[in-house]
């Protein structure tokens, strides 16, 4: 009996030792490498999100104006040569308006009318707000921008050095566990929310 116990506490030494060594090893691990794998891992995010080739979203857009505020259901598509498309889902009476953008001409599509018109040489919709590929190339291109963390979400600022009154300042929202933006927000001169983008659906490559 003595020697059964004996025995079995022999195991159970045993057992603590090693699970003290893991745990130290894994703990000092932690401490040696933890904050690098972390700054990392947030740094190739925002990365990812700045040399992206292409992406398709869903998302619903808040714009604010002096008297109201209007609300739409809209579907992107981009790649980095500027090829865009961009359908309005909702409201139902503007539903089915496509425009397309090659890289130098603009097609608008109303697709209940049946209408099609082109605009030749129009460089403009490039540098609009509802576009996360208008974000990147002003985030890239400007000094006055900067990044930090908010509860569990990367947020990249950046004044729009060229920009009118009403747009002159943007934060993309990237969540750290998907990598993904979560919503982007173009603010006016004094920091008041001109477009809020909230993304429902979004495909990043």
């Amino acid at each position: 009996m003595h020697k059964k116990i004996k025995i079995l506490s022999i195991i159970l030494l045993g057992i603590a030792i090693i699970s003290f060594f893991i745990f130290f090893l894994f703990c000092d691990k932690t401490k040696e490498n933890g904050n690098t794998i972390t700054n990392r891992s947030e740094e190739e995010m925002i990365q990812g999100i700045l040399n992206m080739e292409q992406y398709t979203a869903e998302m619903l857009v808040e714009v604010q104006s002096n008297k109201n505020s209007n609300q739409y259901k809209i579907k992107q598509t981009y790649t980095k040569s500027n090829i865009e498309k961009q359908e309005v889902l909702e409201p139902s009476h503007i539903a089915g308006i496509i425009t397309e953008y090659d890289g130098q001409n603009l097609t608008l599509t109303n697709q209940k009318l049946n209408l099609s018109t082109l605009y030749e040489n129009y460089p403009y919709v490039v540098s609009n707000d509802l576009w996360l590929g208008s974000f990147t190339a002003d985030y890239q291109n400007y000094t006055n921008k900067k990044s930090s963390i908010e509860e569990g979400q990367i947020v990249l600022e950046v004044k729009n050095e060229i920009g009118n009154k009403y747009n002159l300042y943007k934060k993309l929202y990237i969540d750290t566990k998907t990598g993904k933006p979560t919503k982007l927000i173009v603010q006016d001169i004094n920091q008041n929310t001109i477009v809020y983008i909230s993304y429902t659906k979004i495909e990043i490559s």
